[in-house]
């Protein structure tokens, strides 16, 4: 993502006028005689997300881009549908849009696209920083968000539990972090029975990915990813329609490795921990079946109510493992329930915490960094929609509160107050401003400002 920068104070850098109502009369006068003549003869109005190349003498000699205006609910990454219109050149910022930082991000990360299958024409939109921006800090979100668009977008073919950890171990030597994983059957041996159950069908064997960094003095924090690489819903398969986007229910552990990649790119001082069931929910001799009870690594008997709430499984020993260290902060992710989805939509992932304190502070960091998240309830009594006659817990409750009751399951393998656990969906359907079609990374920039504000 370095390419859409350029060094600061390029002379002939393209303004980009951001307008709206209010200011447009301003901008007119700043623009001269000749440009707003034009932008009359064209039928500009100052509307969120006009745009208008003008003319200069030899070249383009300018942009308006509208914005919503005082009274309107503004969308702070509205800039970032500026690099597939606009064509190749540096741009400035001429005046400063609703917040200079995040439309800076939305430039870079509206500039990206996934081109490992496809060869796709070279362009070169770049942005002149404004001066009052951070580039290291926006190039290191930047690349993290590439990162977890990168893998989510990756078909399963390509991205299995091998090349999962391959990418882990990738990061880890970037940032000088230590690295291991538990593979196959081995699963067994340490204890890691539901990981074991859920990928032993699967041509490629399951895993544990286990990563570590920082002063083991520092603060405890540990992330935790949902890494299915595929998940076909095992022996309860899943219709066509809702297996096609699978590729992305790693979505969970590509979110881990790109938040990983901001706090070790910006030093925060906490020891760092981020661990990854990596499996393949597949269809086989050996798939794990309906009314199998496994003991978990906790000790805890659960019984398979449905081979398709899997997700929930493999996080089940990884947040017992996590648990064992006792750390000041456990965030899991995953894209675990389409009951969220159904409650908040597909772009407004939820979480679940008992830490009120930290949910007040996540939900402010989120609305500041345009990463929009809801808290929902850990509803205690549902717990008795995950009720079994022969085992100590089943893995789904009823047809309602799904995402409550999954919460509620992983719930049980946690004994830490801070734990926060993130529904996501990590999927772009409809491109948006700044956010194209295909694999997203959400909650992580959230996150990350709560950590950066306490660390660092």
């Amino acid at each position: 993502m370095d390419s859409i920068f350029i060094v600061r104070g390029t002379a002939d850098a393209i303004p980009i006028w951001f307008v709206t109502a209010a200011n447009y009369p301003d901008v007119r006068k700043t623009l001269g005689t000749e440009a707003a003549s034009f932008a009359n003869a064209a039928g500009f109005e100052p509307k969120a997300g006009r745009l208008l190349l003008l003319p200069g003498k030899k070249a383009l000699g300018g942009v308006l881009f509208g914005l919503e205006g005082a009274d309107e609910t503004k969308d702070l990454f509205l800039p970032g549908r500026l690099p597939q219109q606009l064509p190749d050149g540096v741009y400035r910022f001429a005046n400063a849009p609703h917040d200079v930082r995040l439309a800076a991000l939305a430039f870079a990360l509206g500039s990206y696209r996934f081109t490992r299958y496809r060869k796709a024409d070279a362009r070169a939109v770049k942005l002149n920083l404004p001066q009052s921006v951070d580039h290291d800090e926006l190039t290191n979100i930047a690349e993290a968000v590439t990162l977890a668009r990168d893998l989510i977008n990756t078909p399963a073919n390509d991205m299995g539990p091998a090349q999962l950890e391959q990418a882990a171990r990738k990061l880890a030597a970037r940032h000088s972090a230590t690295i291991n994983a538990v593979v196959g059957d081995e699963l067994l041996a340490q204890n890691f029975p539901l990981i074991h159950a859920v990928g032993r069908a699967a041509e490629g064997a399951p895993r544990l990915i286990d990563m570590a960094w920082g002063d083991s003095k520092h603060p405890r924090v540990t992330l935790v990813g949902k890494g299915v690489c595929f998940d076909t819903g095992g022996l309860d398969i899943k219709p066509d329609a809702s297996m096609l986007n699978m590729k992305k229910d790693m979505g969970g552990a590509a979110t881990a490795l790109a938040l990983a990649h901001m706090i070790m790119a910006r030093g925060l001082k906490v020891r760092l921990r981020v661990l990854i069931p990596a499996v393949e929910n597949s269809i086989a001799a050996g798939s794990f079946r309906p009314r199998d009870i496994y003991t978990s690594r906790k000790g805890i008997t659960v019984e398979i109510g449905n081979t398709d709430a899997e997700g929930r499984l493999v996080l089940a020993d990884a947040l017992a493992l996590a648990d064992e260290d006792k750390p000041d902060l456990i965030a899991d992710f995953a894209t675990l329930t389409g009951a969220a989805r159904v409650a908040l939509g597909p772009d407004v992932p939820a979480f679940f915490t008992d830490d009120d304190e930290l949910a007040g502070e996540l939900m402010g960091f989120a609305k500041a960094e345009s990463d929009p998240l809801w808290r929902l309830p850990l509803w205690r009594p549902y717990e008795a929609m995950l009720e079994s006659k022969i085992a100590d817990i089943n893995n789904v409750g009823g047809s309602q509160g799904g995402a409550i009751t999954a919460a509620l399951f992983m719930r049980r393998f946690v004994t830490a107050k801070s734990w926060l656990h993130l529904d996501l969906f990590a999927w772009t359907a409809t491109a948006k401003a700044g956010r194209p079609e295909g694999g997203e990374l959400q909650a992580a920039r959230a996150l990350y400002a709560l950590l950066a504000a306490r660390y660092g």
